[in-house]
């Protein structure tokens, strides 16, 4: 199975494909990016991987990340969808899908990324039969935790996760 193509007014979210690898390799070295994420640049190996992750997440679990691109002119914007990644964090999050964003600094500031959580919601209300979601942030990622907080999600508890504070945040879904 492959992803559905989500639009909004201006962004169009697909599945990834092999020939987002550059894009995303981009994403993941960007300092801005890996800030408040993973804390090191990403090697091509790792992007490599995180790139099959994401088109595998779909064909295994029905859910996955999708390539955000400009409506306008196709470029890519970022990354963002619903994981499974079975980290090794505790409490463990289950079976409970976990949202997660990053957009390409440049696209900052603009209100993409809102209107990207926003859409991956509706399609999560409409086509899932899931009750919460779940993300984990920096509780130093001042931009992503307004995010998060327009769209329901409230602090569920602080953990470490890799060695760095996490602050583990769930957000319910009325049926």
């Amino acid at each position: 199975m492959t992803g559905p193509t989500l639009a909004t007014e201006r962004l169009v979210l697909r599945p990834h494909e092999v020939g987002d690898f550059d894009a995303l390799f981009n994403l993941w070295i960007d300092p801005v990016v890996i800030k408040h994420t993973t804390g090191k640049p990403a090697s091509r190996e790792e992007t490599w991987t995180r790139l099959l992750r994401y088109i595998g997440h779909w064909e295994a679990l029905r859910f996955g990340y999708w390539a955000v691109t400009a409506r306008d002119d196709g470029r890519y914007v970022g990354a963002i969808g619903f994981a499974d990644y079975q980290r090794d964090i505790d409490p463990p999050l289950g079976s409970v899908p976990e949202a997660g964003w990053g957009l390409m600094p440049a696209e900052h500031g603009k209100g993409l990324a809102t209107e990207a959580v926003q859409r991956i919601h509706q399609w999560a209300e409409e086509e899932t039969n899931w009750t919460r979601t779940m993300c984990l942030l920096d509780p130093d990622n001042a931009a992503s935790l307004r995010i998060a907080a327009k769209f329901g999600y409230l602090p569920s508890y602080e953990a470490r996760y890799k060695g760095d504070p996490t602050l583990v945040m769930a957000r319910e879904i009325a049926r």
